[in-house]
């Protein structure tokens, strides 16, 4: 089987924390060159921009797009337009209406085009998901604090337009409660303390419910010292299932079902490959509405300002 060459457009620390390792553990994908314009990756063709990878690798075959939000449309756009499957790190987008535009742009070119929802694929959701399948849901609640810190440190572009705040790590928890839930969520409030240094939250309090009226609440924090906290608790007529350590961990009533290592980034990849192998397309834009629906929803508290 010809492998897969693959471009990385973006060389930042999510890069070399995950999708390098990542990319070199799935066999059907390559990796063959970068484009960052400050950047470079050791023993690998560097670029400084995308439009020159391109220019000059002609073989390339797929991106993996790992900018901040706002560089990402533009980006995809030129991949898309001459062929390339492209995958996006989360979020796809700084809104819905330009990810929505990447959809159709996909589908005309034929190409795929996969909104990376990383956390989905950690090791405990899918059990999570099929266990709920068939329980009668009272509650859920989401704790995912973590300290901005130690994880996006002097990433100035996480507090302005489009950077997301204390949104970055929490669509993580938000892509899998709307992966393991069996029913469509809305937001029925919210509060986000913005520091008045900023222009995106550093804490964020949710309250959404269902058709049903389910309760569903979550608290988002970037000032939680280490360790971080990545809970999911949901609440059943079959008793409590808690996700833990970001979806590694599956207990319920506080029996242990799963403990395992983290490896999201290589079922991803994996799930890349596999998807260009079938010519589809995964953008499953609801934990960016999510988001979306906070912003425009949510009361604004200002809080102290921010200082690295």
């Amino acid at each position: 089987m010809k492998k897969i060459e693959v471009g990385l457009v973006g060389v930042g620390k999510i890069v070399r924390d995950q999708h390098l390792a990542a990319i070199e553990s799935v066999p059907q994908l390559h990796l063959t060159a970068s484009a960052d314009p400050y950047a470079r990756l050791d023993d690998l063709p560097g670029y400084d921009s995308l439009t020159a990878m391109l220019d000059d690798r002609p073989a390339l075959s797929a991106v993996a797009i790992c900018t901040p939000t706002h560089l990402r449309y533009a980006q995809a756009r030129l991949a898309l337009e001459q062929g390339k499957h492209v995958l996006l790190e989360k979020p796809p987008g700084a809104t819905l209406s330009e990810v929505e535009d990447l959809i159709e742009l996909a589908d005309r070119q034929g190409v795929t085009l996969f909104a990376a929802w990383h956390s989905r694929f950690a090791p405990v959701v899918e059990d999570a998901r099929a266990w709920l399948r068939d329980k009668r849901i009272q509650r859920v609640e989401i704790n995912w604090k973590e300290d901005v810190k130690v994880w996006h440190p002097g990433q100035a572009w996480i507090w302005e337009p489009g950077g997301m705040g204390v949104f970055d790590p929490g669509i993580n928890a938000l892509s899998i409660v709307t992966a393991i839930l069996p029913r469509a969520f809305f937001l029925r409030e919210a509060t986000l303390d913005i520091p008045e240094n900023c222009q995106t939250p550093i804490a964020a309090r949710l309250a959404f419910t269902d058709a049903d009226e389910l309760p569903i609440h979550a608290d988002f924090d970037f000032r939680q010292p280490s360790p971080p906290i990545w809970e999911i608790h949901v609440e059943t007529d079959a008793g409590r299932l808690s996700l833990s350590r970001g979806g590694c961990r599956l207990e319920h009533d506080g029996a242990l079902i799963k403990d395992e290592e983290e490896r999201e980034y290589a079922s991803l990849y994996a799930r890349f490959a596999e998807l260009i192998e079938q010519s589809r397309s995964d953008v499953d834009l609801a934990p960016l509405r999510h988001v979306a629906d906070a912003y425009l929803y949510g009361r604004r508290e200002p809080t102290a300002p921010f200082h690295e």
